[in-house]
């Protein structure tokens, strides 16, 4: 555990402190947010702090090679370095979207050709651990792959539109998701090997916006753009898929139906309010004829801000609606049945009170005017 602590205040340090010089990069190049219609921003701020990101996960993971514990993960597969070797692909293609807006048929074909590259390196779903059986045929599986890895990154983008919102819900989701990894790679792997690649992968992504949220808190002095956005849903992804390489299904064969299960539930949990606000989009998009790329202002952080929140208020409804499903999926592990139904009622009613806070005191405010008005 506590080299996986040191790679992730690695991972927090090298980005803080190159952030400063991403945002001067995307100054001179002229890759600057404008202020449109849709935007809930209301200074032209300059992008590319993927930029930073992407030298935080470089730097972290040439520690992570020297290091005795990880070491075997570079030198028995090339799975971590195709995963650098894709991240450094969509971050490039992210950033020249910061800096020119590419058209989505361009974007989606560098998105796509970074998938193929990680599932060709041996990233990809092997098996669907439900009672030892292998679900899909192999051809499937490599299409599901990049199925996963192409949604994960635009549902991360999708939810980038409020200042620290992308980058806090993502560290508390690959905080979950390294619990999850490290915990099972010790109770469910395949070998006495307790090295982990999801769990590498994913403390480094919790490092990279720990170190980058400073810089994008209310008043944003830089946003981390297409470049991060599309970094930390590859990165998530990664590590999602690799997980499932590192679990024997004959060891989950005869545990309860929800340890067969949570392998498979925990990234979607991890990825709650990006794929539901991704999934919203596309389904308001196509039905109204429209592109699932077509820009709007309709998500789920512009509907916050409708119901009466301010922006600081929004991005920390989004980060407890993230820890309550991101905790309720890690719960079975160590809690009973009664606890987490228990915390689950808990946390969606507080949730719900939270969000609906506005409405709620709206309504209470006007029964006395409504009152009176009748008397």
């Amino acid at each position: 555990m506590r080299i996986y602590l040191f790679l992730l205040l690695v991972a927090a340090a090298v980005t803080y402190l190159v952030t400063p010089a991403a945002r001067l990069l995307a100054r001179r190049l002229g890759a600057m947010t404008a202020v449109r219609s849709r935007d809930v921003h209301d200074a032209v701020t300059p992008r590319l702090g993927g930029v930073a990101m992407l030298a935080g996960l470089m730097a972290t993971m040439a520690v992570a090679s020297r290091v005795p514990f990880l070491e075997g993960l570079f030198q028995e597969s090339r799975q971590a370095w195709a995963i650098l070797a894709a991240g450094t692909l969509v971050c490039l293609v992210g950033a020249a979207d910061d800096k020119w807006d590419l058209d989505w048929v361009t974007k989606l074909a560098g998105q796509t050709l970074a998938a193929f590259l990680l599932a060709w390196q041996g990233v990809q779903l092997t098996t669907l651990p439900i009672a030892g059986q292998v679900l899909l045929s192999p051809t499937m599986l490599l299409l599901l792959t990049v199925l996963v890895v192409l949604v994960s990154m635009n549902a991360v983008n999708f939810i980038d539109g409020l200042d620290g919102l992308a980058a806090g819900v993502m560290a508390i989701g690959g905080t979950a998701f390294f619990v999850y990894a490290y915990v099972l790679t010790r109770t469910a792997g395949s070998t006495t090997d307790y090295s982990s690649l999801a769990a590498m992968i994913t403390i480094i992504l919790v490092g990279i916006c720990v170190g980058f949220l400073p810089h994008n808190l209310t008043r944003a002095r830089v946003f981390m753009g297409d470049s991060g956005s599309m970094l930390l849903g590859l990165l998530l992804a990664a590590s999602s898929i690799t997980v499932t390489g590192r679990i024997d299904p004959a060891r989950l064969s005869g545990a309860d139906l929800l340890a067969q299960l949570l392998p498979i539930m925990l990234p979607f949990g991890v990825m709650f309010i990006p794929f539901l606000d991704f999934a919203l989009a596309v389904i308001r998009r196509v039905g109204s004829g429209r592109s699932p790329f077509h820009a709007d202002a309709l998500h789920l952080h512009h509907r916050l801000l409708a119901l009466g929140h301010s922006k600081a208020h929004a991005v920390w409804i989004m980060y407890l609606w993230s820890v309550v499903v991101c905790v309720g999926m890690l719960l079975p592990v160590w809690a009973s049945l009664r606890m987490c139904i228990a915390f689950w009622v808990v946390g969606i009613v507080l949730a719900l009170l939270i969000t609906f806070a506005p409405r709620i005191r709206g309504r209470v405010a006007r029964r006395p005017e409504e009152t009176r008005a009748r008397t």
